[in-house]
């Protein structure tokens, strides 16, 4: 996976929103109004997503390519590599911090109907690895 393929398929996830909000080389990625992932065109390497915490500290020390988030919180989202990990596993960690956002949508109306639409799309939050 590279920068591209990173781009895509954010933008395949239903309701993905594609913004500049900090400057123009930070692309961000959010749904409901709210950031899920995060990539630099100047440093294309790396993206920045949310996770569970608890699944953040088993991820940081299975991978050395996932590390606690520079300018984000540390507890919450990661920067993961490109290098070395399957396109699947860089996928679901999309599809992880995508779900989870999703849960912190308000008012509780629009979080039900992007929650049902991304169910109906089948994005679910699997871990694989």
């Amino acid at each position: 996976m590279d920068i591209v393929d990173f781009r895509e398929y954010c933008l395949s996830l239903p309701n993905t929103e594609e913004t500049l909000p900090f400057d123009d080389s930070t692309l961000v990625y959010k749904v409901g109004g709210r950031i899920f992932a995060a990539i630099f065109i100047e440093r294309p390497d790396h993206f920045v997503v949310k996770c569970d915490p608890d699944r953040a500290v088993l991820l940081r020390d299975r991978y050395w390519q996932i590390r606690p988030a520079w300018h984000f919180n540390k507890r919450h989202w990661n920067d993961v590599y490109f290098e070395g990990l399957a396109d699947d596993f860089l996928r679901s960690l999309v599809r992880h911090s995508y779900r989870c956002v999703l849960q912190g949508v308000s008012p509780k109306s629009l979080r039900e109907e992007l929650c049902a639409a991304a169910a109906a799309e089948g994005i679910d939050d699997e871990w694989s690895e």
